[in-house]
């Protein structure tokens, strides 16, 4: 799990730096027509890290892997992200995602690597595990940090002109 904390950091700190660097204008620019703003994908972000802190800390007294999903747009919309400040979004988000780096470092290797049968991770994981395969919570956090890169990109890609 270290290895993963460490991964979490070194992606998180590097493109918080670059994030930052954006202004108000590109940080509200959608990448294409119909798609998130770097302020929304980064929004979704902090509700992606606000949900999964909340199954890493319940799956270390359960067994299973059970959780409700959250309506992704839903939230967006709800908290309003176009019109927040960027860099306090940012700094959300970076922040947040330290604090996920060392739960996810302080997880007992036993715990993260345990077996789990039921889960919901075939509706509510990135990268699904269908329902009758037993999963770990090791992969769900894996899963967690591969959702971030991929939605990181997003934000950090140029908008179509």
């Amino acid at each position: 799990m270290q290895a993963l904390a460490q991964d979490l950091r070194r992606t998180v700190e590097a493109a918080g730096a670059t994030l930052a660097g954006f202004s108000e204008e590109r940080a509200s620019t959608p990448r294409a027509p119909g798609k998130w703003s770097p302020k929304q994908v980064i929004g979704h972000l902090v509700d992606s890290a606000c949900n999964n802190h909340g199954r890493f800390i319940l799956a270390r007294g359960r067994d299973d892997l059970v959780f409700e999903g959250y309506d992704e747009n839903a939230w967006e919309e709800a908290q309003s992200y176009q019109n927040a400040d960027w860099q306090d979004l940012v700094e959300l988000w970076r922040l947040y995602n330290l604090h996920l780096a060392r739960v996810i470092e302080e997880t007992p290797s036993d715990c993260a690597q345990k077996s789990r049968w039921p889960h919901s991770l075939d509706r509510i994981a990135w990268r699904t595990v269908p329902a009758g395969e037993p999963t770990t919570l090791a992969y769900l956090m894996r899963d967690y940090v591969g959702h971030l890169r991929h939605h990181v990109g997003q934000a950090l890609a140029r908008p179509q002109s």
